[in-house]
């Protein structure tokens, strides 16, 4: 696997890590969870043959620390990170966009704020739960998981988020075997989990997009869910906004990690969702 070249961006509020590959025009591919950009790297680096791949950690994540650790964190907040990017590395030209879970709906911002920086964007298993008819539920979930973490610690939380995500409440997931660099990544997933389900869960899982307008760029969004998602919470926003703003839903490899799950499959459905 090629090397990327490492740098660091200061934005409001943190420094970024960021990782380029390749040479052409840009692609962006925002990452999800607690991955960060070492999630993406087999993805970014099938696709660098004829584009610059750039992958980050967002805001709080890995690499990319925070003035202040406590700091709340904020869906636009994300977006303008990565319109940092894009006017550091195209600043002439509207760029390629990737974003997977939380990334999806940061880069769904991006586009309903910044379209004219914005000439394709896929999003994978956004999580956007507000635009669900049973939304009020999917609230009660968020806060009974912020409960849960105040009164039983982390784990526990983990486990009634993972069963809200399941359609039956099984926090069993289906054994996989994940490819060598993402089990060498565990200790980094495990570590961002706090930060990830305080600060980014409540945020971005409360983030409603204004569909009215997304309507008027759907020209430019390709929605995506996981071959092995359906019936999944994860599943559902994507296929929703599909239907509303009638769309085709694409379906990758795998279910919502199939990008880790799944890498150079997941990059050939990207290249042709994007075109490239």
């Amino acid at each position: 696997m090629t090397e990327p070249t490492v740098k660091t961006l200061r934005v409001n509020g943190a420094t970024l890590h960021y990782e380029v590959r390749g040479r052409g025009p840009l692609l962006l591919l925002i990452p999800g969870g607690t991955g960060g950009a070492a999630s993406l790297a087999s993805v970014a680096t099938d696709l660098a043959d004829s584009r610059t791949v750039v992958t980050y950690d967002p805001r709080g994540m890995a690499g990319s620390t925070l003035d202040d650790p406590e700091a709340e964190q904020r869906v636009e907040e994300h977006a303008e990170d990565a319109l940092r990017l894009l006017d550091l590395l195209s600043p002439e030209a509207p760029a390629l966009v990737f974003g997977s879970s939380s990334g999806a709906i940061a880069a769904l911002h991006l586009l309903l704020a910044h379209p004219d920086r914005v000439r394709r964007v896929v999003v994978h298993e956004p999580p956007v739960v507000e635009v669900l008819p049973d939304a009020a539920t999917h609230r009660a979930l968020l806060a009974r998981v912020q409960e849960t973490l105040r009164d039983q610690g982390l784990m526990p939380a983990m486990a009634v988020f993972a069963a809200g995500l399941r359609e039956d409440g099984d926090t069993t997931a289906p054994p996989t075997e994940l490819p060598p660099q993402a089990a060498e990544r565990a200790e980094q997933t495990l570590g961002g989990l706090p930060y990830f389900i305080r600060r980014i869960v409540p945020a971005f899982m409360s983030y409603a997009p204004d569909i009215a307008r997304l309507d008027t760029l759907s020209d430019r969004l390709v929605l995506a869910c996981g071959e092995d998602s359906r019936g999944e919470l994860p599943y559902r926003p994507a296929a929703f906004l599909a239907e509303r703003l009638g769309t085709e839903l694409r379906h990758f490899p795998g279910g919502h990690i199939g990008l880790t799950t799944h890498p150079s499959e997941f990059a050939e459905h990207l290249r042709k969702a994007l075109h490239v």
